[in-house]
């Protein structure tokens, strides 16, 4: 699947192979960025139809235009829109109130500075923005070439042409800052346009290029995320994650988004976990935690001489350290105090007193058992007068 709007599945002449919708897709697969206007089936006032309309240009990037000329658009439409020194190509991707939700968010004013749609694009327009589109992929290798030949610590990542081919937009990344005016001038002399450097950072650019994530889905940043929260090892410590950078890294080298994404419950559990910063002390030893979950409002802790792990509530281990506070230690992690009961009285007195009886009995068995011990000297005398050959047994 693919359509115009974010390039993919393109055949040798330059075609699109999607559904031919001009990415107005109904599943919305095949769409960057794609947005679901949830409004679209709601009638509104016509006196406060909003007139300005979002529209999506290559991965995903989107700006806002005013339909000042009242063109019957549909999301999907392609259409062309005003731009500095020309004219640009781009697809409708959200229309009416939604809008303006999307510009608030944005902080984006609604003035004199919103460029206007000149019209619906037609079927010449999109035939030459596609052969336009065709310099994209040999104009990149050779910016490519003459990075490394004029030695810049840059990395050129994706190049958009403008659709009446009199300018391009070269997007990189870079660490510090680049002194490109040389490339500026090597680029505008062999391409003969307009050169337009843009710097992006790393999470921008992994949104543009796109890829599959570790969760086995396509990265957020290229199908839905458009605004980047900052991410920090912190997030990762509250949700008791292993602090391995190759497990807590995504394809741009930098923290997972989602990572921010479960953080808010994870916060709201932790409220009330107690803080443990030494071990608890109780009369067996100290007990240090091993285990902690959130959720279960469960706490694991282990003595340093027994492999056992001993599971408390989170109740008993605010206990525990309110009594180590006044200078006390409980008997046990589970108990505070255990009742000594006499030796005489008890629940299994009785079953005592007869183990006692029946060990003294083994005692004395034992001892008739070695008295009774077979003795070869006595057995020799006791059969002399039973021998066959005896003159006593012969007479009788």
């Amino acid at each position: 699947m693919g359509c115009a709007s974010c390039s993919t599945a393109v055949g040798e002449d330059g075609q699109v192979l999607g559904c031919k919708n001009n990415g107005g897709c109904s599943t919305g697969g095949c769409n960057k960025m794609n947005v679901f206007d949830w409004l679209a089936d709601m009638e509104g006032p016509a006196q406060q139809y909003y007139d300005i309309v979002e529209v999506r240009f290559k991965n995903g990037r989107k700006e806002f235009f005013r339909n000042s000329n009242d063109l019957d658009l549909t999301t999907g439409d392609a259409v062309v829109v005003d731009v500095p020194n020309g004219h640009h190509i781009g697809h409708v991707s959200l229309q009416g109130e939604l809008v303006r939700l999307q510009m608030r968010k944005r902080n984006v004013k609604d003035d004199d500075e919103i460029k206007s749609i000149y019209r619906i694009a037609s079927q010449k327009d999109l035939d030459k923005f596609r052969e336009v589109k065709k310099r994209e992929m040999p104009t990149l290798y050779r910016t490519r070439q003459i990075i490394l030949d004029l030695k810049l610590q840059m990395k050129l990542t994706d190049i958009e042409y403008q659709a009446d081919n009199t300018k391009a937009t070269f997007y990189y990344s870079a660490d510090d800052r680049v002194d490109f005016r040389e490339l500026i001038k090597v680029l505008a002399s062999e391409f003969k346009i307009r050169v337009e450097m843009r710097q992006i950072s790393l999470r921008q650019e992994a949104g543009r290029l796109g890829g599959i994530g570790s969760c086995g889905r396509e990265l957020c940043c290229s199908t839905w995320l458009g605004d980047f929260k900052s991410v920090s090892t912190q997030a990762a410590r509250y949700q008791n994650l292993s602090l391995n950078p190759s497990k807590l890294s995504g394809q741009c080298g930098r923290l997972k988004c989602c990572l921010n994404y479960e953080l808010d419950t994870y916060m709201e559990a932790l409220k009330d976990i107690p803080e443990v910063n030494r071990p608890l002390e109780t009369q067996k030893g100290p007990a240090k935690l091993q285990k902690t979950d959130i959720f279960k409002k469960i706490m694991w802790f282990g003595y340093d001489d027994e492999n056992t792990w001993y599971p408390l509530d989170v109740k008993r281990v605010h206990e525990i350290i309110e009594l180590n506070k006044k200078g006390k230690k409980p008997v046990t992690l589970a108990e505070d105090m255990v009742d000594e009961l006499p030796d005489d009285v008890g629940l299994n007195s009785d079953l005592v007193a007869m183990d006692k009886k029946f060990s003294k009995g083994k005692k004395n068995k034992k001892r008739k058992n070695k008295k009774r011990k077979f003795n070869p000297k006595n057995n020799r005398g006791n059969n002399k007068g039973n021998k066959p050959g005896n003159k006593k047994d012969n007479q009788g």
